[in-house]
């Protein structure tokens, strides 16, 4: 396997926010806590505070969590029991539920956790530290998770469930199975023997990254949920975090850098089955937007005391769960994630709850051994395949040794022969001038036309080393886009089980560049 590196910046896919930050902009240096090197782990290793108390109850929760996996890795089980030692702590990543996984950055999150968690077991020996996927089992948008493209081919699973996804039961998810192309045993036995896709999704993650010994969390827990009680209460009748993250957001537009997410009055969810709606207040009362649901004050805080659990927290206030819950050190996410925490270091410090690290996923871009070939051919380095369509097709023309067709210069030397010619007329009939203009408006077409046709002639002579240009790019950037924000999983583990395991050997969590992984 060919390994290439890139900056960030030097793609040209990644936003100026996130460049600034890899940069380390001293504009952005009020929004985060430390910039993610391994150096830094040792002040964030002091900081962050986790009583027994509550690591008993997060080992007592992924216990019970994991009931639903017949065979725990026994590297799963280690890392599970681990997190009751005081010197334990996390590194976490969070996605939705997407089905069959959904797009690779979903992949590229877990593995970025995974290497993270190598690096400082070798930089701090006498802590351990464990990859955490945090499952986003309270997430409500279906249109999201509910398709995946697998060589080329849209998926989706239909179904009339509504509320959090992860309490759906996974009926119709077999009409999937049967379409696809192949048997997928790992995929087979998740959805057709979990009852429901957070259990899924659980089995899915330990089958590929059990050996690892990732543990996935899922935060709709009762016993968990007792952590955010204060945070719940806090939020009903002060509405504290729309006032602090409204603060920051003035503060980053004031630096030109945009708002990613936005900020409720109240930034909760009241959660059942089959419900996830909004909360509000109007007219001195709590309402559950959508519902007949309505609380008194007195009311919602006695519901927020005796049944934690059915208060969800938003984008705003997620976060902040995930760190009351976990012995985290850092989060990585991509782009706009990190983005968006930006927005949040005033509420964690209105909590006193250690603000994690923040770090980029890895994003990297795949050419397997054909596509590498084909590049190859072209003449072109994986560096290249970054330029969009038109600027590509140029380079290969150079390539090529073929100049880009340009009759500027006959242009204008037509035009100053018109100019002449103008003059003189003038000078012997002025009504003579508006036809001499006519005729060299007819000349510039006349020119503007020939180009186009030598153009096309010229590109005719390539057609096939264009076309076959033009199918590389899209193999490469589906849509215009990321591979990584478009392909799934299956579309390269079918030919190449190990993978994975490339991935883990090729990414560099602490290093923040663009991987190009290329199939010798």
């Amino acid at each position: 396997m060919k390994i290439t590196k890139l900056d960030y910046a030097a793609t040209g896919a990644f936003s100026q926010t996130i460049a600034d930050y890899l940069c380390r902009d001293e504009r952005l240096r009020p929004f985060y806590n430390r910039f993610p090197t391994v150096e830094a782990f040792e002040a964030q290793l002091k900081e962050k505070s986790f009583s027994d108390t509550q690591r008993q109850t997060l080992h007592r929760a992924l216990q019970e969590q994991y009931r639903s996996i017949a065979d725990i890795n026994p590297k799963v089980q280690q890392n599970i029991d681990l997190l009751r030692q005081p010197n334990t702590y996390t590194i976490t990543t969070g996605h939705q539920l997407n089905i069959f996984t959904g797009p690779l950055y979903f992949i590229y999150k877990i593995i970025t956790a995974i290497n993270t968690c190598t690096q400082l077991q070798e930089k701090y020996p006498d802590y351990n530290f464990v990859p955490v996927y945090w499952m986003a089992t309270e997430d409500h948008d279906f249109a999201e998770i509910n398709h995946f493209s697998l060589f080329g081919k849209k998926y989706v699973w239909e179904t009339e469930q509504a509320g959090a996804v992860g309490r759906f039961t996974t009926e119709g998810l077999e009409k999937v199975l049967d379409e696809l192309p192949e048997a997928y045993p790992i995929f087979e036995d998740a959805y057709r023997h979990s009852k429901n896709l957070a259990d899924a999704t659980r089995a899915i993650t330990h089958a590929l990254f059990g050996e690892y010994g990732l543990v996935s969390v899922d935060g709709d827990h009762a016993e968990l949920k007792k952590a955010l009680t204060p945070v719940v209460e806090k939020e009903l009748t002060e509405q504290l975090s729309n006032r602090l993250v409204e603060e920051v957001n003035a503060q980053l537009e004031q630096l030109s850098y945009k708002q990613q997410v936005y900020s409720r009055e109240i930034n909760l969810f009241y959660l059942q089955d089959g419900l996830r709606e909004r909360m509000v207040q109007e007219d001195g009362l709590y309402k559950v937007l959508n519902t007949d649901i309505r609380f008194s004050r007195e009311e919602v805080l006695q519901e927020a005391q005796e049944h934690p659990e059915r208060f969800s927290p938003n984008v705003i206030l997620r976060p902040l769960y995930e760190e009351l819950i976990l012995p985290n050190l850092a989060y990585i996410g991509g782009g706009a994630e990190v983005a968006y925490w930006f927005q949040l270091k005033k509420l964690f410090e209105a909590y006193e709850v250690a603000f994690p690290v923040l770090m980029l996923r890895n994003s990297g871009l795949y050419i397997n051994r054909g596509n590498a070939s084909r590049m190859h051919k072209l003449g072109l380095k994986p560096e290249d395949m970054f330029m969009d369509y038109p600027e590509l097709k140029k380079h290969l023309s150079d390539q090529l040794h073929e100049d880009e067709i340009n009759l500027e210069a006959q242009r204008e030397a037509v035009a100053a022969a018109f100019a002449g010619v103008e003059k003189l007329a003038g000078e012997v009939d002025p009504t003579l001038v508006k036809a001499v203009g006519a005729e060299a408006q007819k000349a510039y077409n006349s020119l503007q036309m020939l180009e186009k046709k030598i153009a096309k002639a010229r590109d005719s002579k390539h057609e096939q080393t264009f076309k076959q240009l033009e199918n590389l790019k899209e193999k490469l950037f589906p849509g215009g886009s990321l591979q990584e924000r478009h392909d799934n999983l299956l579309t390269y583990q079918t030919n190449n089980p190990d993978f994975i395991p490339a991935l883990v050997e090729a990414f560099d969590p602490l290093e923040f560049k663009f991987t190009v992984l290329e199939e010798a």
